[in-house]
């Protein structure tokens, strides 16, 4: 609970981070009717302790409170609701499904557009109140897993650091959005 939560009125911070988590809603829905254009791929990190993730037991072991997956060439089955999405990706050689509500992600990032927005998790709570270094020098090696081409039907690569380089070292400035300027401390 913020301090502000018995003043009646509007929460702004909550509005605001509903928002911003549209903007990811409306990418992945891009995504999947129309596939990745040209170069852009997206780091998406979420919470794997949150309330309505899916994901198999032994990546919620190997991520015990955090995952980054990277959507890029290697994914399946991306589908997008209001309030969440799902996908399939290839761990260890075999597909998996992930469901992930949009409340559980913490970051999103377009680093071919060098754009990237930071989340709250339970903004009321005020708990996390991190910077964007998540992505400062953030690049395709540092995800978990690497999605698929919705063109290919060839099972993709496994493991941490598939794909290589991005290619996007330093092209001009980057885009991150986060409300931490604004927020009441």
């Amino acid at each position: 609970m913020t301090e502000h939560d018995d003043i009646p009125g509007f929460n702004y911070e909550e509005m605001v981070e509903d928002a911003l988590r549209g903007v990811l809603r409306r990418a992945l829905e891009i995504t999947a009717a129309e596939g990745l254009p040209g170069e852009h791929h997206f780091y998406i990190t979420f919470s794997t302790e949150a309330p309505g993730v899916n994901i198999p037991d032994r990546l919620r072991a190997q991520h015990p409170e955090t995952m980054t997956i990277v959507l890029q060439h290697q994914y399946h089955d991306l589908l997008v609701s209001q309030d969440m999405f799902s996908v399939r990706l290839s761990f260890g050689g075999r597909l998996e499904t992930l469901e992930i509500p949009f409340s559980a992600v913490t970051a999103f990032a377009d680093p071919h557009a060098k754009f990237g927005l930071q989340f709250q998790l339970g903004i009321l709570d005020d708990e996390d109140d991190s910077d964007l270094g998540d992505f400062e020098g953030f690049d395709d090696e540092d995800a978990d897993v690497l999605l698929h081409d919705p063109s290919s039907d060839e099972r993709p690569a496994a493991g941490p650091g598939v794909g290589g380089d991005s290619g996007d070292d330093d092209k001009g400035g980057d885009n991150v959005v986060t409300l931490d300027a604004f927020r009441k401390k």
